[in-house]
């Protein structure tokens, strides 16, 4: 991976971060979701003049990405309920970069160097010390560690659509316009019941516009990286997210730094040259 990618990713990483926690924050997450999903769709469609709409091989990807994405977004607010933030958030993205590397490697044929192997798993025991950290002073529900798991899963299996979307469909931009725009399309479906999108929004919109800005551009960032450099690395790179995560809650919301997330930063710090060998 060339030093600008690596760039790319931990910067999407911080707004992949500060947006995932503002929803959470949200006294009501599932609407807050779709309100930002919704805005994100309509800051997209203006683009289109520009870029056109995705190849034809794109849009087999782009449904398999919408309709995992979907399960997957469901599965993490029902892990939210149950679990939390601090302890669902860093679990879903340790699973989610365990699996691309098999993943990656089956359906897209990239193929790691053992450096690049190592910072992955390095990585994944970073985020898995900080769902430690978040859950050792109480129980997790059985329920909550079947929801997070399916939404590593779920992250995974879109991660690897998305990689092998773009890189069909010739251009990042065009790609991704199209899949804010399904995927705010189920997402209005699904939640229907809240109300329409313009209710959804209306209710929320002052906090959505800057988390869709952040989502949106993060989202964009990630693709144009995934469609020429290893997804596996790049993958794990951008989930230095749960790192930031805590950052963003020490720095700004004064939670306590404690060893173990020490360790866990430290940890993803060391990842990060490893990562560069993919």
């Amino acid at each position: 991976m060339e030093y600008s990618d690596v760039a790319i990713c931990l910067f999407s990483a911080l707004l992949h971060a500060g947006w995932n926690a503002a929803v959470k924050a949200n006294r009501h997450p599932a609407q807050a979701m779709t309100a930002q999903m919704v805005l994100g769709a309509v800051m997209v469609l203006p683009g289109f003049w520009w870029t056109g709409l995705p190849a034809a091989a794109a849009w087999p990807w782009i449904a398999a990405s919408t309709a995992v994405n979907m399960v997957t977004v469901l599965a993490l607010l029902r892990a939210y309920e149950l679990g939390g933030f601090g302890s669902v958030y860093p679990v879903v993205r340790a699973v989610a970069v365990l699996l691309v590397v098999p993943f990656a490697a089956l359906i897209a044929g990239d193929r790691l160097s053992l450096g690049a192997i190592g910072g992955v798993l390095i990585m994944a025991v970073a985020l898995g010390v900080l769902a430690f950290d978040a859950s050792r002073d109480k129980v997790v529900p059985l329920a909550a560690l079947g929801w997070t798991l399916a939404a590593g899963a779920g992250t995974a299996v879109y991660i690897l659509c998305d990689a092998r979307g773009v890189r069909a469909g010739g251009d990042a931009l065009s790609y991704g316009f199209t899949v804010s725009i399904t995927n705010a399309a189920a997402m209005c479906w699904r939640q229907r019941a809240l109300g329409s999108p313009v209710a959804l929004v209306a209710g929320v919109w002052k906090t959505a516009v800057p988390t869709a800005v952040a989502a949106l551009v993060s989202y964009l960032l990630i693709l144009w990286v995934w469609g020429h450099a290893p997804i596996a690395p790049s993958a794990a790179l951008r989930d230095t997210s749960a790192v930031f995560a805590i950052v963003i809650a020490v720095v700004f919301l004064k939670e306590i730094f404690t060893r173990l997330r020490i360790v866990a930063v430290l940890l993803a710090a060391a990842a990060v040259p490893l990562l560069r060998l993919g």
